[in-house]
């Protein structure tokens, strides 16, 4: 397994608890890459990764759980080409099964994290990423702080609500949290959408934060347009999180639906119920 060390990467620079090893062909020189996970061979790294599970937010419409249904290492075709192995995400259709939070939920997805694990302040977050057009489906690729929420600050680098057509970035902070005016939409170019594999990438700095897909930068949010909305909350160290997330608050926001759940129509049941609803990850990496 392709793999570098799990790090903590600070202003001042950072520091590696393991050797560092090589990342994939065309990734920035080895010095820069301080922390890569390739998922090219199961199991998921625990010593990077935390599993998440008990966690409802934004009238979302699965319960997380730690299964290989739902989060899993995939090769071969299975991997859709991914450069080797790929983290798949699934949401599978399970009605009444999972009881959470005194709450019983029809759909179990994936969501894993970084926290406490491999954390960063300052630099280049990506992740190459492939996903299933399905309306209401809400895979996300972000950061964010430790401590309560909305004041941590969370940095949206790839988000999508089952439209293949686009994907947005987004900020949230005291001040701009919830239906945050930090946010922008990235349409795909003609004969390319959501559906095929990007590289999705966050630079952050001191004072600025800018986002891209495959290399072309397409959102610019520096302090001072922060700050016309609330305190800057992007200098203290972040953690990396995946997930896909079913319906909810930001897609029936988005698409207006209310039945069979919110965000969430039929079709897309039916796709989930096919097992075809997955958000798929070739690589994440971090860079100074």
């Amino acid at each position: 397994m392709v793999r570098l060390a799990v790090v903590l990467l600070a202003v001042a620079g950072a520091t590696s608890v393991l050797p560092a090893r090589s990342g994939p062909a065309g990734t920035p020189d080895q010095a820069d890459v301080v922390f890569f996970e390739g998922f090219d061979a199961a199991p998921l790294d625990r010593s990077a990764w935390n599993v998440i599970t008990d966690f409802h937010v934004n009238n979302e419409q699965q319960a997380y759980i730690d299964s290989p249904d739902t989060i899993a290492i995939v090769t071969d075709d299975e991997a859709q080409g991914a450069d080797g192995g790929a983290l798949r995400l699934r949401a599978l259709y399970r009605p009444g099964e999972t009881r959470q939070l005194n709450r019983t939920f029809d759909f179990v997805s994936g969501r894993i994290d970084t926290r406490d694990k491999v954390t960063f302040t300052y630099g280049t977050a990506a992740a190459r990423i492939r996903l299933t057009a399905g309306e209401g489906l809400w895979p996300a690729f972000w950061a964010l702080g430790a401590g309560r929420w909305p004041d941590t600050g969370e940095i949206d680098i790839m988000e999508n609500v089952g439209d293949p057509s686009w994907v947005n970035a987004a900020l949230h902070g005291p001040g701009y949290s919830g239906d945050t005016p930090l946010v922008r939409r990235r349409p795909f170019p003609p004969g390319e959408d959501a559906t095929g594999w990007h590289v999705y990438a966050v630079r952050w700095t001191p004072d600025l934060l800018e986002f891209s897909v495959d290399d072309d930068v397409y959102y610019r949010v520096t302090k001072a347009m922060v700050e016309e909305h609330g305190r800057w909350a992007f200098d203290n160290p972040k953690h990396l999180i995946l997930n896909l997330a079913i319906g909810g608050a930001y897609p029936q926001a988005v698409n207006g639906v209310e039945r069979p759940y919110p965000g969430l129509p039929a079709e897309t049941v039916d796709l989930i119920e096919r097992g075809e609803a997955t958000m798929l990850v070739d690589w994440v990496r971090i860079t100074r």
